[in-house]
């Protein structure tokens, strides 16, 4: 291996904490443990309701001006203004080595030209396979893959798939195969672990009854997520067993509509919105239930909650997109198809009687012997010392 002193690395993710989310947490995992390994990090992302500057958890952040637009229509796309060019070169100048997460951003095609206008190594992360956002937006999706993600994969000099589904994604854009590696995310182990204590916590929190069997999710509420899907199989569920009941945490643009569907179908008693978790308390949430439901309809590369969820001993009911069934553990998940909420009920009502004795344990050291950030940062640095 090679002896790296302080090797300057500038990580650019179009979102960073405490903005919340799936590519914000993998760069803050993965940044915290490259700090350990003697790498100068520092992160460039939009500013959004933040300092210029700011520090979060030991990591030193830089931020440049954009426009939000899309942020209200569930579409996390900023874009960088006029005066954001100076922050990218003065960013990119600076650094021995530029990471980039998610090949259609703007600030990915500005961190791949700088790069190479200044030679320097350029590594990018794919954490996506192509999103539905329904009607025009996925005309819009697909001519920005065509003018700004095939050109920052065209300029990486290594790309990091999240899982193979990732892998084929970037591949069928024309990024070239020798340069696509896969390395699934990780989880902290030493936060998602077994709670014993906190189950009866969380439910008397919000009114569930001990014997209740609880389905968890952890989602953003926007279409691809596939909240609208899991109401409905709620529902199916709920006449064939009553004791079910589901929680939801999270929060979105789409809130309104999915409180209307709630109360349409008649299920609110049985289905709790338990809106915005701090990420401190997350783990208590996954404790408190008895499964974990993943409903997305598109777009998944390799969700973290499912790698949470598992975790914290609890087995997975997902929709079969993107990479989630790579890493799903044999009898502890279950796929259906995305969009069928017949098929989604009909798993739930068959993990609702899942043997749960011994289940939470054994799923907790199998995903201790595979999953882990420790071990995706080995693979990252060595990636990084292909370059430096």
């Amino acid at each position: 291996m090679k002896i790296m002193v302080q090797a300057k690395l500038c990580v650019v993710t179009h979102t960073f904490l405490p903005h919340v989310g799936g590519i914000e947490r993998v760069v803050y995992e993965q940044g915290k443990r490259l700090r350990k390994r003697q790498f100068e990090l520092m992160v460039l992302t939009h500013r959004n309701y933040t300092a210029k500057n700011y520090v979060y958890g030991g990591i030193p952040v830089r931020c440049y001006n954009a426009l939000n637009i899309g942020f209200r229509l569930g579409i996390p796309y900023p874009i960088p203004n006029v005066t954001s060019y100076k922050t990218f070169l003065e960013a990119a100048q600076s650094s021995d080595l530029i990471h980039a997460h998610g090949h259609p951003y703007l600030s990915s095609l500005a961190a791949a030209k700088l790069a190479k206008k200044y030679h320097k190594p350029f590594v990018l992360t794919q954490h996506n396979t192509f999103i539905d956002y329904k009607g025009i937006w996925n005309t819009v999706e697909r001519l920005n893959d065509h003018y700004i993600g095939k050109q920052v994969l065209k300029d990486a000099d290594k790309i990091v798939a999240i899982s193979n589904a990732t892998k084929n994604y970037v591949l069928s854009l024309g990024a070239r195969p020798e340069k696509v590696e896969v390395v699934y995310n990780g989880v902290d182990l030493d936060r998602f672990k077994l709670l014993p204590t906190a189950k009866d916590d969380i439910r008397r929190k919000h009114g569930i009854p001990k014997n209740a069997i609880v389905a968890v999710t952890v989602r953003r509420l926007v279409y691809k997520n596939g909240i609208d899907t899991m109401i409905e199989s709620a529902k199916i569920a709920i006449q064939t067993n009553p004791e079910l009941v589901f929680l939801v945490i999270g929060k979105g643009p789409d809130l309104a509509g999915i409180k209307a569907q709630i109360e349409k179908l008649g299920i609110s008693h049985n289905f709790i919105l338990a809106g915005f978790v701090a990420d401190k308390d997350l783990p208590s949430y996954y404790n408190a239930a008895d499964f974990f439901v993943l409903p997305s309809k598109s777009g998944e590369g390799l969700p973290l909650v499912a790698l949470e969820a598992m975790a914290c001993g609890l087995p997975v009911v997902a929709t079969n997109v993107g990479g989630i069934g790579e890493v799903l553990i044999s009898d502890y998940g279950k796929l259906v198809p995305p969009n069928s909420s017949k098929a989604m009920a009909e798993a739930i009502v068959e993990f609702a009687h899942f043997k749960r004795s011994s289940t939470k344990e054994n799923l907790r050291k199998v995903v201790e012997k595979r999953f882990g950030w420790d071990a995706n940062v080995d693979k990252m640095v060595k990636i990084y010392e292909e370059f430096i």
